[in-house]
């Protein structure tokens, strides 16, 4: 299985680049993972805007030359990890900013005549890794589950990746937040999963 970890938090110093830490330390030591791939959008300097105008087409975004090694990267991958904090209930712009213009049609769906495109992303799994101030239920009593519907309905079923698992860890900056268990739960997983 090869794994490519998106990651999508400015500070190395945090909570969030600790999840990336032992997401990395759990993939090195599971037997079935056979490559690894780091995208750190921050150090990368990735550009989130979309920008369109007549020389640059929207249906165009599936060959922009800009976004090729990203698009070979989602080709590689048997695994997509994304580690990110939930902000104002949804993922940062910079990961929304990805997602747009990564997830583009004719590369990662493709227009039928039916209700629904063609997924062209089908086999893939996805493991979201997400952190948030507020309570862990939070997203799912005030906001509907919006965070999960996103990205698991949204995004991820519409490209054809059904195989979704998310942590999704509240209480980050409480002193009782359990930050030791989570990262150790979160390694655990990555340690043993299987394709």
């Amino acid at each position: 299985m090869k794994t490519l970890i998106v990651y999508t938090y400015p500070n190395h110093k945090s909570l969030n680049y600790a999840f990336l830490q032992e997401v990395i330390k759990g993939c090195r030591e599971n037997p079935a993972i056979e490559e690894i791939q780091v995208l750190d959008l921050y150090e990368e300097d990735f550009d989130p805007r979309l920008i369109f105008h007549e020389h640059k087409r929207r249906r165009d975004m599936y060959q922009d030359p800009k976004m090729e090694k990203y698009r070979q990267q989602l080709s590689w991958a048997d695994q997509l990890v994304f580690v990110y904090p939930i902000w104002w209930g949804r993922p940062p712009a910079m990961l929304l900013g990805y997602i747009d213009q990564l997830f583009a049609a004719n590369f990662a769906y493709r227009d039928t005549t039916g209700l629904f495109p063609e997924g062209l992303l089908k086999g893939k799994s996805v493991v979201c890794v997400s952190t948030m101030k507020g309570p862990t239920n939070y997203p799912f009593l005030w906001l509907n589950n919006a965070h999960k519907i996103l990205m698991k309905r949204a995004l991820f079923k519409f490209v054809g990746m059904k195989k979704v698992k998310f942590f999704e860890f509240g209480n980050m900056e409480s002193k009782k937040g359990k930050q030791q268990q989570k990262l150790t739960k979160v390694y655990q997983y990555f340690r043993k999963v299987a394709y």
